[in-house]
């Protein structure tokens, strides 16, 4: 009887689910993704505060800005100094540009809680006179900073010269002041003046290495000449042609000062005919190179044929020759012969008479030679050849336009590039468009 009940009451029961069946539904996300990869996810709120600026430094500051609301902790990873000493300040007008700007309460932000914090700073403006003012205006209130580096970027002409001289170095003044440490300035087309540059020695002389400030009217010979008399660690100066002298050589090549690595000169004519160029001794050009075998002098002309008279008539030390505007077969053939050191040559224009005489000669006698660039000009495919021919492998980077070259009797344009890519070791074509 005992039997018979416990049998009934075995097949009368509701059978119950599976405990794990529960377990099954939940864990589906962990069965896919890993329980530990589920956990990371769930826990984003809770990650340590250096995994979370790692990431941060990754994201413009757009996201980066919205991400900081997502929780507390996250806010105050993105207050964390680390993540304010390089910033870059946008400021353009939506009638003359179409770059966004940065947000004017992010700005005041800035001023408020990270001035103290920034130190790798630049300002990116288009053409307005607003926008430039608007920098200048930032610049005055950053007195508690310790500015490393300052950049101030024009997209578009005329911009921070349109801004009056006085409210320009006043603004500047701040920085300079201030900083005390500046290692690096870019500050071209700017009406940067030669007190302001005064002021910057008495400051940050001891760690000035950069100062790039081309197209800078206001700078006299004399103003660039006391940065270079004080500034004794300067790597790295970028110029007019104008400011250049013989003086300002030499203080470069001084036993107290380092080995200059890099000097540019930008030589630039508005007006035709209008402009006297002078001449730097061979002399000034050796003491410089005696003190700095390796410095790299770049050369930037946009003069007219008739300008280039005071250039290159003896042995100039330059390595990087650009020329934005016609040059005449006679300047060529004087770089050739005057130039030994070159390593890069770029010409938009010649005119219609061949250069394979001036190619040879370079070929011949600059035994650096890299990098050519040829772009409204003509050489023949045999002279052209010749050329390749002479520096062989060592043209590392090789640019020149297929209207350049002139079939001749040896040569055609269907033959050149197979007969070059074989003197120089690789395969090679002329250009349909220029690539400098």
């Amino acid at each position: 009887m005992k039997r018979i009940r416990q049998t009934v009451k075995t097949e009368n029961s509701v059978p119950q689910a599976p405990q794990r069946t529960k377990k099954q539904k939940t864990s589906f996300y962990g069965s896919a993704f890993g329980k530990s990869h589920l956990q990371t996810l769930m826990e984003w709120g809770t990650l340590p505060h250096h995994v979370v600026l790692h990431i941060f430094q990754f994201l413009p500051l757009l996201d980066r800005a919205r991400a900081s609301s997502v929780c507390r902790r996250w806010n105050e990873v993105f207050h964390i100094p680390d993540l304010w000493r390089k910033f870059e300040f946008e400021l353009n007008q939506p009638a003359t540009s179409y770059l966004k700007s940065t947000h004017p309460d992010l700005i005041q932000q800035i001023i408020k809680r990270h001035a103290d914090h920034l130190q790798y700073v630049s300002f990116k403006v288009d053409s307005s006179t607003e926008s430039a003012e608007a920098a200048c205006d930032i610049l005055s209130q950053l007195v508690n900073c310790s500015i490393k580096t300052l950049g101030l970027i024009s997209t578009a002409k005329p911009s921070f010269m349109n801004v009056s001289k006085a409210h320009f170095a006043s603004a500047l003044t701040v920085v300079f002041v201030n900083s005390k440490s500046l290692s690096s300035i870019k500050i071209d087309d700017t009406p940067v003046d030669d007190p302001s540059l005064k002021v910057l020695v008495a400051n940050n002389s001891d760690t000035l290495k950069l100062l790039k400030m081309s197209s800078c009217p206001h700078v006299s010979p004399a103003g660039i000449l006391c940065v270079a008399d004080q500034c004794h660690g300067l790597r790295e100066l970028a110029l007019n042609y104008y400011i250049l002298s013989d003086e300002l050589l030499l203080a470069l090549s001084s036993e107290k000062h380092v080995n200059l690595e890099h000097l540019r000169i930008d030589v630039v004519s508005e007006n035709p005919g209008q402009t006297e160029f002078h001449t730097i001794k061979k002399q000034s050009w050796d003491a410089l190179v005696k003190h700095s075998p390796k410095v790299n002098i770049v050369m930037y002309f946009f003069l007219y044929e008739e300008e280039f008279d005071a250039f290159f008539r003896e042995e100039t030390p330059v390595t990087h020759l650009y020329f934005g505007r016609a040059v005449s077969k006679a300047m060529l053939g004087r770089i050739g012969m005057n130039c030994p050191r070159l390593i890069e040559l770029v010409v938009c224009a010649n005119g219609l008479q061949p250069l394979d005489d001036e190619l040879i000669c370079i070929a011949e006698r600059c035994k650096n030679l890299t990098a050519m660039g040829l772009g409204e000009c003509e050489v023949t495919c045999r002279g052209f050849i010749e050329f390749v021919k002479m520096c062989g492998g060592r043209l590392t980077q090789l640019s020149i336009m297929e209207e350049v070259l002139i079939p001749d009797n040896d040569y055609n344009l269907d033959q050149i590039h197979s007969e070059v890519s074989k003197h120089l070791g690789r395969m090679w074509f002329p250009d349909m468009m220029p690539t400098w």
